[in-house]
């Protein structure tokens, strides 16, 4: 796995997490419990931090990054990703907040200053505009994304399920190694 310092910015993994052998994590970057990391996604914490909760996944081919501390943002925009979310494969995440049991699908791009609250479903392939806040309990779909209905008791249940799915692949696949 390649987990790199950037000048003196050392990535912090929990030990029961999982960060894949060809996935990159550089910088300034908190993994928690039971989180993994899968093939060929990119975490760069370089310019500000990024801190990813316990039992979250990010999926193949996702990047993290961060908006850099400036004159007209004195903090920047570090990217927050809460406890039992799913980030699917091919994500963006740039310099955003995301709440506790979220799920973000496949391709989405998730832009600077944005929030996401807790138990949020973004549907594959939607782009959330800077700045933008997504209120809890609710499906979000399109470019740009807008709210389309209330989440299902099922689909609440979903975060559980697909956090603790991938809590236990992560562990087979540590047993593998």
């Amino acid at each position: 796995m390649a987990i790199r310092d950037y000048q003196t910015l050392t990535p912090v993994i929990d030990i029961s997490a999982y960060v894949d052998e060809a996935a990159l994590v550089i910088g300034e970057v908190t993994v928690g419990k039971q989180s993994s990391i899968w093939p060929m996604t990119v975490v760069r914490g370089d310019v500000n931090h990024i801190v990813i909760g316990d039992e979250t996944n990010i999926q193949d081919g996702s990047v993290l990054h961060v908006t850099h501390k400036n004159d007209h943002k004195p903090e920047g925009n570090p990217l927050l990703i809460g406890d039992r979310v799913t980030v699917g494969h091919k994500v963006i995440l740039h310099g955003c907040q995301i709440g506790n049991d979220c799920l973000i699908g496949m391709g989405s791009v998730i832009m600077d200053g944005v929030v996401i609250e807790d138990k949020v479903l973004v549907g594959a392939a939607s782009l959330v505009p800077p700045g933008k806040r997504l209120q809890s309990g609710y499906l979000y779909l399109g470019n740009p994304v807008r709210r389309v209905r209330a989440l299902s008791e099922q689909e609440l249940s979903y975060f559980s399920y697909s956090a603790q799915h991938y809590v236990k692949l992560m562990q087979q696949y540590r047993q593998s190694i």
